[in-house]
């Protein structure tokens, strides 16, 4: 009896788990490192002068609510990046950048960013630049970026097609950091 009350409790759970779309395997295990913060380093597309390198960069997995996640992305005391995602009742996400002035302002070029084109993977979502992106930055028009969700890390990826341009920050999820503060705009 006791071996049948398991498989009837563990069949549910596998039914779930296989309709899961790979998005919302990528989404919940994102929340999982909700309130937590990551150290990161630049594993590609980092020179002198770029605003980042030599700069200490951490990603806050801040807020997270049923369909919005929101990470600041502090560049040294450069509080002014968050990644902000969003997933819709198709299980596509979206990502825009937030750009903060330190008064809390939003900046010129802000809310650019791009939704994924499918459910992607459960470890990779991907986000093509949208129109709005491609009217605010016309350089930009070309960006796809992306996210890689693995157990002992993340990245922040930026390809432009059609040029050599590639940015990726790699943070390490085995060594959580000191929580920072508030990213400019948001109130603790």
């Amino acid at each position: 009896m006791k071996k049948l009350l398991s498989i009837f409790l563990f069949v549910p759970f596998l039914l779930i788990a296989q309709n899961s779309q790979p998005s919302e395997v990528f989404w919940n295990k994102l929340q999982s490192h909700c309130g937590k913060a990551f150290e990161g380093e630049i594993i590609s597309g980092g020179v002198a002068g770029d605003g980042f390198t030599g700069k200490k960069l951490v990603m806050h997995v801040r807020n997270c609510a049923p369909n919005d996640i929101r990470i600041p992305f502090f560049v040294g005391d450069d509080k002014s990046r968050t990644w902000v995602l969003h997933k819709n009742e198709a299980q596509i996400l979206r990502l825009k950048h937030d750009h903060r002035n330190a008064d809390g302002t939003e900046e010129k070029s802000t809310q650019y960013g791009g939704t994924s084109s499918n459910v992607g993977l459960d470890n990779l979502q991907m986000f093509p630049a949208d129109a709005y992106t491609a009217e605010l930055l016309p350089k930009a028009a070309t960006n796809v970026w992306w996210f890689t969700l693995e157990a002992d890390h993340f990245t922040y990826n930026l390809r432009r097609i059609g040029s050599d341009r590639l940015f990726t920050i790699k943070f390490d999820l085995t060594k959580p950091v000191a929580t920072p503060e508030a990213p400019w705009g948001t109130k603790d």
